[in-house]
């Protein structure tokens, strides 16, 4: 069984909030670490993984990207301090 991720990265002044789901979230972190991911994540350092979700199906994971992207800006850093209220790279540990 596969797992599936919907994630939100951001740079480090945690201005910059970057939505996102794959199928291989260390693989997918460590290409924008790299700067190889979208131009968006290049040009904004977008490094740090701030809030992420498991779904066993990609549909549950595209459904709940979306729903993130949709909401506003206050609704995406509401969602992650509620898991992470330092806003810690999770990817570190």
């Amino acid at each position: 069984m596969r797992d599936y991720w919907g994630y939100i990265m951001t740079n480090a002044g945690n201005n910059v909030l970057y939505t996102g789901v794959t199928n291989a979230l260390q693989r997918r972190v460590g290409q924008l670490k790299l700067g190889l991911g979208s131009a968006f994540t290049s040009r904004y350092k977008v490094h740090k993984l701030v809030f992420c979700e498991r779904f066993v199906r990609i549909t549950d994971a595209i459904a709940a990207e979306k729903r993130i992207k949709a909401g506003s800006r206050a609704k995406k850093i509401k969602l992650i301090e509620e898991r992470n209220p330092e806003w810690e790279d999770l990817s570190a540990g």
